[in-house]
């Protein structure tokens, strides 16, 4: 009874934890090379290009500007979406 019960309370630690996880966005307009990084699919070129872009032509006003950047397509986008967010608060 107590194996049932340590391994429901472990699933449900972990099944939490990873809906905390992902519910964290990286914001394009304010992030730096390492936090860019982060999103699993931006390596250290695609987060420079990403910077030099919005140093050059200003804040994205939405997500889906991120096919100006070089080496970003719309298909990218479409996959990394869920991770990114434009707003100037966060």
């Amino acid at each position: 009874m107590l194996k049932k019960w340590f391994v429901s309370m472990v699933v449900a630690l972990l099944l939490t934890s990873g809906a905390a996880f992902s519910a964290y966005k990286v914001n394009v307009n304010t992030a730096n090379i390492e936090q860019l990084q982060s999103v699993k699919g931006f390596g250290v070129k695609t987060a420079e290009a990403i910077v030099a872009y919005r140093e050059a032509n200003g804040a994205f006003k939405s997500v889906a500007d991120l096919v100006n950047v070089k080496g970003i397509g719309a298909k990218k986008v479409d996959n990394l979406a869920g991770q990114l967010s434009i707003s100037e608060s966060d």
